[in-house]
């Protein structure tokens, strides 16, 4: 694999960076002096966001950053964790790479109910664990518009509850924050930017990647968007303007059996 060529401003690069920077700002996503470990799945929204935020800034303040990636051990020869170190040596990033079974023991026998709230657990347990050996400060996770809107329906569906992934989450007291700085990009421009940028290909062998809650969320809203294209930016604006006057409190019995 070729080392990607710095020379990158394209109109699409300008236009995702414009928004990465506006999200940071109005969010303060990113201090002077911090130190962002930035997780890398290998999938095209990381490679972007590692992409993007090694970049030149006009606006956001000087940090450093360091690539880590959690190997699940899906494939158990490793193929993905080869093509991403030498993607990070060749590009000369500063990075931390594990193997782990995490993604086999979240989808053991014994956890066949939920093994991506296992996987995903265990997987941010290593991940913070890391930004404390590391002196990291801030964790950068590839997470776009449409993840936050999946995820309020996710949460709605699922979790009987109204929620969704904040762009900037404090954690532990203040010890450590979690950020998204893609919380403004729609997902389509993150994977052109993808292809644009050529990254390499990185497999996902997680056995649910197809079957997940997320991907059927992900098709309902494309079932939804053919009758109304405006469906999505509805749903992330109305995020925004809650009236919580106009929502229920919580009764003692909620449910009214006939």
């Amino acid at each position: 694999m070729d080392m990607i060529k710095k020379d990158k401003n394209t109109k699409l690069f300008l236009h995702l960076k414009k928004w990465l920077e506006k999200a940071v700002l109005d969010y303060k996503m990113i201090e002077e002096g911090d130190r962002v470990l930035i997780g890398v799945s290998g999938g095209a929204d990381s490679f972007s966001l590692l992409d993007l935020l090694d970049s030149p800034m006009i606006f956001v303040p000087k940090f450093s950053l360091l690539a880590v990636n959690i190997d699940m051990g899906f494939d158990l020869s490793y193929q993905a964790f080869e093509t991403l170190e030498k993607y990070f040596q060749e590009n000369n990033y500063r990075y931390v790479m594990e193997k782990t079974d995490i993604g086999n023991l979240a989808h053991s026998d014994f956890n066949k109910k939920n093994p991506c709230f296992l996987c995903s657990r265990l997987r941010r347990k290593r991940i913070f664990e890391i930004a404390d050996a590391e002196g990291c400060n801030k964790i950068a996770f590839a997470h776009h518009r449409d993840d936050i809107i999946e995820t309020l329906l996710i949460n709605m569906f699922y979790g009987r509850e109204i929620s969704t992934m904040m762009p900037n989450q404090r954690i532990f007291g203040g010890k450590l924050h979690i950020i998204r700085p893609l919380v403004y990009l729609r997902e389509e421009l993150v994977k052109k930017y993808s292809r644009e940028r050529q990254f390499p290909t990185v497999k996902n062998d997680c056995p649910t990647s197809l079957t997940s809650k997320r991907v059927y969320v992900k098709n309902l809203l494309n079932e939804l968007e053919r009758d109304n294209k405006e469906i999505r930016d509805n749903i992330y604006k109305a995020m925004s303007h809650v009236k919580p006057d106009y929502l229920l409190s919580q009764a003692k019995d909620e449910r009214s059996e006939v």
